[in-house]
């Protein structure tokens, strides 16, 4: 593994590529004709109104992707009009760009001494995809040896993505940004993942594995058409279908963000908030919760 940076969260190709980001070379991309882009966007308002009735947005909600192919058109006019008019970008990790940080980060975390080999780690019915997956994605077990099942994962996540996160979302917004704040550091998110009991770094290993069988492609147009629909069914049927995953890597975070993101709403910034996609859908998502807090909120893309 060389270099590291910055979790789109819901479906294991999502939720890692935010998480670990690890910098490289990334596969040829193929032509193809994607969907023209109108990816899911809220707005949110005080509690005195309903948006579009004389009461301006106080905040904006987007769900991010983390690796894209390169040509890829994602913005819009609703989009660009919506950053315009926000104070702050609002990302999961700021420093997003800055791979030595995330590095030191990773090591810091991701080993353990006397850990057993790592198809071991995992049920014996789920090997065969482990093994699979290591294969596809030119990594062999031994470079695992001390290696945390958790930091495998991502490792063998980076391995298997097909794009190169460098075209991500996150990272375009923020380098076109003014100000930007993060939500997390890149040790709280791996501490995140070093927290999680061994039987779900299990879990999470194995979903990595059987996510090296999935299209890529068609989450990737999902997110840029804005089918939530879509993006929930890939989430339930991938990591988040654990509950313990689903619990520590999507629903806590989602808890304390709608906390920090509500202070920057009463202080007045104004922030457009560009996280992980599969953030916002569901009734525990980030519109729902500010919802549930009083706020009018309404899907305007």
């Amino acid at each position: 593994m060389s270099r590291l940076a910055g979790l789109f969260t819901g479906t294991l190709w999502g939720l890692l590529a935010g998480a670990l980001a690890l910098a490289g070379c990334a596969p040829s991309e193929a032509e193809r004709d994607w969907p023209a882009p109108s990816p899911a966007l809220w707005a949110v308002s005080g509690p005195a109104g309903e948006p579009g009735n004389g009461v301006a947005p106080v905040a904006w909600l987007f769900g991010t992707i983390h690796a894209l192919p390169g040509a890829l058109e994602w913005r819009t006019p609703a989009l660009t009009a919506s950053l315009a008019r926000s104070g702050v970008l609002v990302v999961e990790v700021a420093e997003l760009g800055d791979s030595a940080a995330a590095a030191e980060a990773f090591a810091l975390r991701s080993r353990s001494p006397g850990l057993p080999p790592l198809l071991e780690r995992v049920p014996a019915t789920d090997r065969p995809a482990l093994a699979a997956a290591l294969e596809s994605a030119g990594l062999s077990e031994r470079a695992f040896a001390g290696v945390e099942s958790w930091a495998a994962a991502l490792q063998l996540a980076n391995g298997l993505r097909r794009y190169d996160s460098a075209n991500g979302v996150d990272r375009e917004l923020i380098g076109d940004a003014r100000r930007v704040i993060g939500l997390e550091s890149f040790d709280r998110q791996f501490a995140l993942f070093d927290a999680l009991p061994p039987e779900a770094q299990g879990h999470l290993l194995v979903a990595v594995a059987r996510e090296a069988t999935a299209e890529q492609d068609e989450r990737i147009a999902a997110w840029l058409t804005g089918d939530i629909s879509a993006l929930v069914s890939f989430g339930e049927d991938g990591l988040l279908a654990d509950p313990v995953l689903r619990e520590a890597l999507l629903l806590t975070r989602n808890r304390a963000w709608a906390e920090r993101i509500a202070a920057l709403i009463e202080a007045g910034e104004r922030p457009f908030v560009a996280v992980g996609a599969a953030h916002m859908p569901g009734p525990e998502g980030l519109p729902a919760l500010f919802a549930a807090r009083g706020y009018a909120v309404r899907r305007v893309q």
